[in-house]
C-alpha cells in the first residue's frame, strides 16, 4: 500500500493512525502541501480535489481519510476497531460521516489563526493569492480569502466554532459515561476525530472544552498516550512547529474566546 500524505494534515494523521492500530505495512510518499505538491498535474490525476491522504492499494484507490481508516480496518482482524452490533455501527458511521463538517471547521479554525499568520510572515499578498488560485473548488477558494483577509473574525470561524460545540456536545455526553466513543472502547469512533482535537490542543485552544467539558481532557490524554498517536503524530511535528502553533493559537485567543462565549 503506498500513503500520499502530509506530517500535519489532520486527515493525514487519521489515516496513520488507523495504519499503526492495524499494524499494517504501507510506503509514505510525503507532499509538501506549502509547496503545492498535492496540485501537481500527476497527484490530480489519483486526487481531483488536490487534497490529502490519498490511499493506493493495488488497482483500489481511496481518496477520503474516514473511508480509508474504515477500509484499513476491514483489511485484517488483528485489532478490530469497529463494533460488532448494529446499533454501535451505526453510531460509528455518524462519527466517521460528521468528520466531514469537523474538518471542514478544523480547518478553518487552522487557516485562520497559523497558517494565516505564516503566510503574512513569509508570502507577499501576491503568493498568496496565486496558491489559493490553485484550489479546483471555487468555493474554497472564497473561503480561503475570506478566512486570509479577515482571520478569526471571518464568518467561517463562528461557523467552525458551532460545529465545534456540537462536536463536543456529543463527545462529552458519551464520554461521561465511558472512556472511549466507540461502544465503550478505543476504535473507528476516537480515531475519526482525535487528530482535530488534538490540533486545537496544540493551537492553545484547549480552554475551548476545559471550562465547559471536562470529559473530554481525559479522552484527549488518552489518545496521546497510546503508541499509535506517537508514531503517527506526535514524531512527526517539530517542536519548533509545535512551539509555533501554540503561540499564534495563545494571540489568536482572547478573540477566539469572543466569539465562542455567544454560541
Amino acid at each position: 500500500m503506498k500513503l500520499y500524505h502530509n506530517n500535519n494534515s489532520v486527515c493525514s494523521q487519521k489515516v496513520r493512525v488507523t495504519l499503526a492500530e492495524k499494524e499494517l505495512t504501507w510506503e509514505s510518499v510525503h507532499l509538501d502541501l506549502a509547496k503545492g505538491e498535492q496540485s501537481t498535474a500527476e497527484y490530480m490525476k489519483l486526487n481531483p480535489e488536490g487534497v490529502v491522504p490519498t490511499l493506493v492499494d493495488g488497482d483500489i484507490v481511496l481518496r477520503e481519510s474516514s473511508v480509508i481508516a474504515e477500509y484499513l480496518d476491514q483489511l485484517s482482524e488483528h485489532n478490530p476497531l469497529a463494533p460488532t452490533a448494529l446499533k454501535d455501527q451505526a453510531a460509528m458511521h455518524l462519527w466517521l460521516t460528521r468528520a466531514i463538517d469537523i474538518h471542514a471547521a478544523i480547518n478553518s479554525i487552522t487557516f485562520a489563526t497559523l497558517m494565516r499568520q505564516n503566510q503574512l510572515r513569509d508570502s507577499t499578498p501576491e503568493e498568496v493569492k496565486a496558491r489559493i488560485a490553485k484550489f479546483p473548488n471555487p468555493q474554497i477558494r472564497s473561503k480561503r480569502i475570506d478566512l486570509y483577509t479577515n482571520g478569526v473574525n471571518s464568518p467561517y470561524v463562528a461557523g467552525a466554532l458551532f460545529t465545534l460545540k456540537r462536536m463536543f456536545d456529543d463527545m462529552s455526553a458519551t464520554l461521561e459515561s465511558a472512556d472511549w466513543l466507540t461502544a465503550g472502547q478505543y476504535g473507528l469512533s476516537d480515531i475519526a476525530v482525535i487528530a482535530y482535537v488534538d490540533r486545537l490542543d496544540r493551537l492553545s485552544l484547549s480552554r475551548l472544552w476545559t471550562e465547559r467539558y471536562p470529559a473530554i481532557d481525559p479522552w484527549l490524554r488518552a489518545n496521546q498516550a497510546r503508541p499509535s498517536y506517537k508514531t503517527a503524530i506526535g514524531d512527526l511535528i517539530p517542536s519548533a512547529a509545535a512551539e509555533r502553533s501554540r503561540q499564534v493559537g495563545e494571540e489568536a485567543w482572547p478573540d477566539i474566546r469572543t466569539i465562542w462565549t455567544g454560541i
